[in-house]
């Protein structure tokens, strides 16, 4: 036996031809590969070398995690290409002296097995998986900006396919345990309890047919799959597959590139040196990037989120700590209310939605089994798991069970009167230290409270739309919130699978706030002659958002932008400026979308078609003649952002720093990921350029570009946001 960085080899009281390899990282929650795990894991392969087992099995002493991959600190610290080289080289090696052992090996896997950690199973004979729901197998490196560099693309196509591995390495994708095995990146899934045995099992039967190593060669099933795994149908599918890629990321995200490259280079070959120094030569290609380095980034956003509760270290050790939350009522069963009924209880919360009538819960109960029947068609849940979802999901027209809520989600009209009304009606139905949440949009929060008897126990808790879809969800602490209230809800968004940021109370909160002028500059841009096409063009393909902003006015309704641009003048008076395309929205009768009437043309499902020529009459333009560049279109739009964010987080304070924005507006609004964040784009593009910049513009006569002071001394002395 011996112990070496959290690595134990135990001989197996089953049979002593077997050998048990123990990772359990000191010190860590997680196994995961830094310079000190991979230089000890190399002396224990050696001993293994020299050991008389005939049957190796690795397995992990950590609950639900197997190896979740790299070290993303050590990654940091690495800035040049030789530096990576290096570190890269260490992997490789030792993930070879696996492959390259005498005896076969045999990967035990339960919980989390990502990057790195599916790469050391790729270098087993074997691999057996625990059908947990914890147990998530696959390649994540490119959601970082990199590549698989331990192995991934050379073994991966070979064990599971060509198709299947790109489909895992472009899209960074982790699978579970049943599809995993579907694919054969997996041989056997088998129930969590029986897992040692059967593993167990499995080497004795390997070492009682002769202990024989097992070579890596994919075997196609089927003529077209036999087809394109042939060599004349292997350059059909890394065309489709790079022809997807650039379909989907713009040509932003080099490295899925990267990896097709990589791949179609080293799948033919015998060679595995060579193979190796292919992989590894790309892997410092991408990243050594901005881009590497800022999906990384986004990477530290959500990792943060992870380890907040949502108040102060202060708060804490005054012991407010979050309390537990199994059932939650929802006011409203629209759209919103059974988005929230649907994401809740698809992590197991009991929801109950109460409406004024049967008809309006019925849409809101159809909407939820609609989300989760599109699941079952994507066979990621069984019609089985539908039903059981659909019984945590209830509705009521009174307030029958809301005695039993710990947290009721208000989601009704926005109108201020009504809504302190319903809320004081709903303090007295529930326990008096119940919390209720408003979900409002656009309304303050800190006045709202006071339609609650005991203010302490109200917050916000802004989902944005689709609730299914958009992870952001903001948590606005209001004057008299309470930390406990704070923590419970932070808790609660986190639960339900969702990012939270927590803001205080101020018009449009945070992402709002930033965004309307954004969209509000879009509306200048039309009136000054710019074709709608040519600025959501130059914002998706040149910029990277996910849609434009006149895409978007659409989606969010072009009615709801104006009524919150009109709140936005009535706190910040001369800062907001409306453009004449807005001014004449009520004439025009277009609301976007939902009324198939907007700057695009619908058809009746409601799927966006081309832009609506006839738009520009609508809203009285003359016909657009593109007199602007798209870097102007874009500058003004991005850094009409910048500059309101530094009034919101330096003089209003709504967020505390610049990483709760770059993560608000990356998983609120689509901000490209591979910017790293709006701040993080702002600091890169120069702060002083920016207000350069916005003095231009404000000397042509748009008043709403002057940059704000506190941007000015922030160029003047040389600050970043970071």
């Amino acid at each position: 036996m011996t112990q070496q960085q959290g690595i134990r080899i135990v001989t197996s009281s089953a049979s002593s031809d077997i050998g048990i390899v123990e990772l359990d990282m000191v010190g860590e929650k997680i196994n995961k590969f830094n310079e000190a795990m991979l230089v000890r894991f190399k002396d224990v392969v050696e001993e293994l070398k020299k050991s008389s087992y005939k049957a190796i099995i690795f397995t992990s002493k950590k609950n639900k995690i197997f190896v979740a991959g790299a070290d993303i600190d050590e990654i940091k610290k690495l800035k040049t290409a030789d530096e990576f080289n290096k570190a890269v080289s260490v992997g490789q090696n030792l993930f070879n002296a696996i492959e390259d052992l005498p005896m076969p090996t045999i990967a035990a896997i339960s919980g989390a097995c990502a990057g790195g950690g599916c790469e050391f199973v790729l270098a087993c004979d074997y691999r057996i998986a625990s059908d947990d729901k914890s147990t998530r197998i696959g390649l994540p490196e490119t959601k970082l900006g990199i590549i698989p560099g331990f192995g991934g693309c050379v073994r991966l196509p070979r064990v599971v396919g060509l198709q299947a591995a790109l489909d895992i390495i472009l899209q960074g994708k982790l699978v579970d345990a049943k599809k995993a095995y579907k694919i054969g990146l997996i041989d056997s899934c088998v129930h969590q309890n029986i897992l040692e045995s059967f593993t167990l099992d499995f080497a004795k039967d390997i070492i009682k047919k002769g202990a024989k190593k097992r070579s890596k060669q994919f075997v196609a099933n089927g003529l077209v799959n036999k087809f394109l795994e042939s060599f004349v149908g292997r350059p059909i599918v890394f065309s489709q597959a790079k022809k997807g890629v650039l379909s989907a990321t713009k040509g932003h995200y080099p490295a899925p590139i990267k990896a097709i490259e990589v791949i179609s280079k080293t799948y033919d070959s015998s060679d595995r040196k060579n193979s190796m120094d292919i992989e590894r030569n790309a892997f410092c290609e991408v990243a050594v990037t901005d881009i590497s380095k800022n999906l990384i980034h986004v990477f530290d956003l959500t990792e943060m989120v992870k380890r907040q509760t949502g108040i102060s270290k202060e708060a804490e050790n005054k012991g407010a700590k979050a309390k537990p939350v199994t059932h939650i009522g929802i006011l409203g069963a629209g759209t919103m209310g059974g988005g929230v009924a649907y994401v809740a209880a698809d992590k197991g919360i009991d929801s109950r939605m109460k409406d004024l009538n049967h008809e309006a819960l019925g849409r809101g109960l159809k909407h939820a089994r609609d989300l989760w029947s599109k699941e079952v068609k994507k066979k990621r849940i069984t019609a089985y798991d539908l039903e059981q979802k659909m019984s945590l999901v209830t509705g009521t027209t009174d307030f029958s069970g809301f005695k039993k809520m710990e947290v009721v989600v208000e989601a009704i009209v926005e109108d201020m009167e009504i809504k302190k009304k319903v809320i004081r009606q709903t303090a007295g139905e529930m326990k008096s230290e119940g919390i209720i949440v408003t979900n409002t949009s656009s309304l303050s929060v800190n006045e709202m409270e006071s339609g609650h008897p005991n203010p302490q126990n109200f917050a916000g808790m802004h989902f944005f739309n689709p609730v299914h879809k958009m992870p952001l969800v903001e948590v606005i602490r209001g004057k008299s919130s309470s930390d406990e209230t704070i923590a419970t809800v932070f808790e609660l968004a986190k639960k339900m699978g969702k990012m939270p940021v927590v803001v205080r109370d101020g018009p449009g909160f945070l992402v709002n706030r930033l965004l309307l002028p954004y969209l509000g500059e879009a509306a200048f841009l039309a009136e000054e002659g710019m074709k709608v096409e040519t600025v959501d063009r130059a914002y998706t393909h040149d910029f990277g958002m996910p849609m434009g902003p006149f895409e978007l006015m659409d989606e969010i309704g072009l009615d709801v932008c104006v009524k919150v641009l009109k709140i936005f003048k009535e706190s910040f008076g001369d800062r907001i400026e409306m453009s004449k395309v807005l001014k004449n929205l009520d004439s025009s009768g277009r609301q976007g979308r939902k009324n198939l009437k907007g700057f695009y043309l619908y058809d009746e499902s409601g799927k966006r078609g081309e832009v609506d020529q006839t738009c520009y009459e609508a809203f009285g333009l003359n016909s657009p003649s593109n007199p602007l560049s798209n870097q102007e279109c874009i500058e003004r739009g991005i850094f009409a952002m910048i500059n309101e964010c530094s009034l919101a987080l330096y003089q209003d304070k709504i967020v505390d720093t610049p990483h709760e924005v770059d993560l608000a507006m990356i998983m609120g609004t689509g901000f490209p990921p591979f910017r790293g964040g709006l701040l993080k784009y702002a600091d890169k593009v120069g702060i002083k350029y920016i207000v350069d910049q916005l003095k231009i513009y404000h000397s042509k006569g748009h008043n709403r570009m002057k940059p704000t002071d506190l941007l000015i001394k922030m160029s003047e002395i040389g600050k970043g946001f970071y």
